[in-house]
């Protein structure tokens, strides 16, 4: 089960390498990569924060605005990019024993309904690696989508 601080590891700045697939649902579509700096704080006494992510070479922002269910000791992790204007559906789940957070939701993508999956994983004080995936088949098979690896900045 999730705690308060869970995502307490994620405060502060990041730089993040992104490589996203061109197609969501293609295991075979190319892999693009880009930069991106991330900026993490805390709200609510620890029960929730937003990071704002900037993407200057493709010229949007996103965000992820993260809430704790104390009663349900879930988190909520709702997106939005500047592109859209609008918060996805979020995804929900908890952090387990083994450090990882498994976070599941439902979406829509190219017309088609998906099941979500985002997985916290390697976290570390310098490190963490968030990944996206998609399943259009009930979860029987995922298409890993989108990953990030966060690494702190060197300090100055």
């Amino acid at each position: 089960m999730s705690a308060l601080h869970d995502f307490d590891f994620l405060h502060g700045d990041w730089n993040v390498h992104n490589r996203r697939r061109a197609d969501f649902l293609d295991e075979d579509s190319r892999w693009e990569e880009f930069p991106a700096t991330s900026r993490c704080w805390s709200l609510f006494d620890a029960a929730a924060n937003i990071d704002e992510m900037a993407v200057p070479v493709q010229g949007w922002k996103g965000l992820t605005l993260r809430l704790f269910d104390p009663a349900a000791r879930v988190w909520s992790l709702n997106w939005s990019s500047s592109r859209s204007g609008r918060l996805f559906p979020p995804v929900t789940g908890a952090f387990g024993s083994d450090g990882r957070g498994v976070f599941h939701g439902d979406d829509t993508y190219d017309g088609k309904d998906v099941r979500v999956r985002f997985v916290w994983s390697g976290i570390s004080a310098t490190t963490a690696r968030w990944e996206q995936a998609f399943s259009v088949d009930g979860e029987r098979s995922w298409v890993t989508n989108w990953v990030m690896e966060f690494t702190r900045p060197a300090p100055s």
